[in-house]
């Protein structure tokens, strides 16, 4: 499968972005689907997760409360709504799909390594 990730810009904090992740190939469906993001010298962090029916989600506790993940199969689109936005919050935010049951493991979901494909970034920018 082909990510394409888009949606970013800069905005003043306390703004709202919305992320958008569009999938290539009939299998979607049966993809797990994650948002990461990298900051300058940092590591890639989990931020949100979705299983494959869109009826699990997952957050990691920085933007829980603030972000929401979702999918529209229908689409091949995966989003991230993002409000409240933070100056920690900028960074290169990448989407990702996996086969890996994410639903029983925290460690399966949120570790880079265990998803198989993944965008190309789009840049987030929040000013204070």
């Amino acid at each position: 499968v082909q990510l394409q990730a888009s949606g970013g810009g800069l905005v003043q904090a306390g703004g709202s972005l919305r992320l958008s992740c569009a999938a290539s190939g009939r299998t979607f469906s049966s993809y797990a689907m994650g948002w990461f993001r990298q900051a300058p010298g940092k590591e890639r962090e989990f931020v949100a997760a979705v299983s494959w029916s869109g009826k699990s989600t997952y957050y990691a506790a920085s933007v829980k409360g603030r972000f929401t993940i979702s999918r529209d199969n229908a689409k091949n689109t995966v989003y991230l709504q993002m409000n409240s936005l933070k100056p920690e919050d900028t960074a290169v935010y990448y989407c990702a799909a996996t086969t890996r049951d994410i639903s029983g493991s925290l460690r399966v979901r949120v570790r880079p390594g265990s998803y198989d494909y993944w965008g190309q970034g789009t840049q987030v920018t929040v000013s204070s």
